[in-house]
Order: structure tokens, then C-alpha cells, then sequence
């Protein structure tokens, strides 16, 4: 969580969130009002906020990460967009750090090149839509961010994703999984492109699967820039 995140939660008379969001930040939300839904229920969530707004309260809407990416910034501005022009609030997108960007740190410097992030959900996305995207991805030899890797009812996509990934690059192509990235339980492990869905890969897994010139080293997972060293 970034300081000006923090500050905008602190400075909110009512937040809003996914119920197990809300857990994480308990230590902020005392005499505070709270609004949190389970999954799945992203647009109540989010119209309960801008309605709180419309009567002048100040609310925050969290999410994990940023909220702009897989967040509920785009959701809530497009519910704003649709109330009358008079009565609609003010909408501040405050960035906090992606899952991504704190998975790579981890793991060392995945990112240092090219990069594409997907979602294995297929809950809003097809999954036919998402399988060309990783298609394309690989084809381009962009490292390759997946989130909503694996869950319990979605187990095959991923394996799927290291077929299509093989096609085009090497058994040994270093891949990274990382769980509960800068939490508590945080963990990552490192792999191989022929081995990585035998690890423990779960919807708190981000998983990097490096192009064809990462490699590993002391530990670490490093996509050169093309510096000459």
C-alpha cells in the first residue's frame, strides 16, 4: 500500500470493498462505515459507493493492487458516467502497487524488457479470447505476467498456456510463481517452462514466465534490457 492510499482510506468516512479486502485492513477502518460483498458482486459494490457519494459522503472503493489493474477504477467510473451530469462525483484514481510489479521485485528482474500481463479468468472473458491472447504473447516473445492463474473449478487453462508457451520457446525458460506477494505468507518459487504447474499455483499465485532471453542466477530471475555488460 502506498502512503497516499493509506491517507485516502485514513481520510474516508466510508469504505467499500470484496469482504476479504476488508479483512486485510481492519487496523484502518475502526468507527468507520464499511460495505463489503463477496465475489462476483463487483457491480452492487460499486453502485452502493457511487450512491454513497451522490449524498456527499466521502468514500473510498479499495482494491488489491492498483486499482486500475483487474480493479474496480474502470467499473466505478463507468457507473459515475451514468448518472446526470449535475449529481455526478468526483472520481480520484489513486495508483497503489500492482501484483505484477511487486511479484517481479521478488523474483528478481523479470520485467526489464517487453511485457504482457493476462488474466486466466474467463468469468468476464472468454476463454477462447484469452487463449489467442497468450497465443500472440508468446509468438511475440513478450515475458508473459498471468494472474487468476489456477483456481479450484479452473485447473486446465494454465496447462494450457505451457503447451502453447512450448511451441515457441524452450523446456528451460525460466518461469517465476510467487503467492501472497508482500503479505504475510509471501513465497515464490522458481521453475521451468516443462516443470512450473507441478508447484503450487493458486488464485493468490502470480505467475512470470520469462522470454527467450531470461535467465536465472544467484537466485534470481533477470530478463536483460540489452545493456552490454
Amino acid at each position: 500500500m502506498t502512503p497516499r492510499a493509506r491517507q485516502a482510506i485514513e481520510n474516508a468516512e466510508i469504505i467499500v470493498g470484496y469482504d476479504t479486502y476488508l479483512d486485510l485492513i481492519q487496523a484502518l477502518l475502526p468507527a468507520k462505515t464499511t460495505i463489503g460483498t463477496g465475489m462476483m458482486q463487483e457491480i452492487d459494490r460499486c453502485q452502493a459507493a457511487v450512491d454513497k457519494a451522490m449524498t456527499g459522503k466521502q468514500v473510498a472503493v479499495i482494491s488489491s493492487g492498483d486499482p486500475g489493474i483487474y480493479g474496480m477504477a474502470g467499473l466505478v467510473l463507468e457507473l459515475v458516467g451514468k448518472q446526470p451530469a449535475a449529481r455526478q462525483p468526483e472520481v480520484e484514481v489513486i495508483p497503489g502497487i500492482s501484483a505484477v510489479g511487486a511479484a517481479a521485485s521478488i523474483l528478481g528482474a523479470p520485467l526489464m524488457h517487453d511485457f504482457v500481463v493476462i488474466s486466466l479468468s474467463d468469468l468476464l472473458t472468454p476463454w477462447e479470447v484469452i487463449k489467442k491472447r497468450v497465443e500472440m504473447a508468446v509468438a511475440g516473445d513478450f515475458v508473459i505476467a498471468i494472474y487468476n492463474p489456477k483456481s479450484t473449478r479452473r485447473t486446465s487453462q494454465i496447462e494450457t498456456v505451457r503447451e502453447i508457451a512450448l511451441q515457441h520457446r524452450q523446456a528451460d525458460t525460466p518461469v517465476g510463481i510467487v503467492h501472497h506477494a508482500t503479505r504475510t505468507k509471501e513465497d515464490m518459487t522458481l521453475s521451468t517452462l516443462d516443470n512450473f504447474t507441478k508447484e503450487h499455483i493458486d488464485m493468490f499465485s502470480l505467475v512470470i514466465i520469462g522470454n527467450s532471453q531470461t535467465y536465472t542466477a544467484n537466485g534470481r530471475m533477470i530478463t536483460p534490457r540489452g545493456y552490454h555488460v
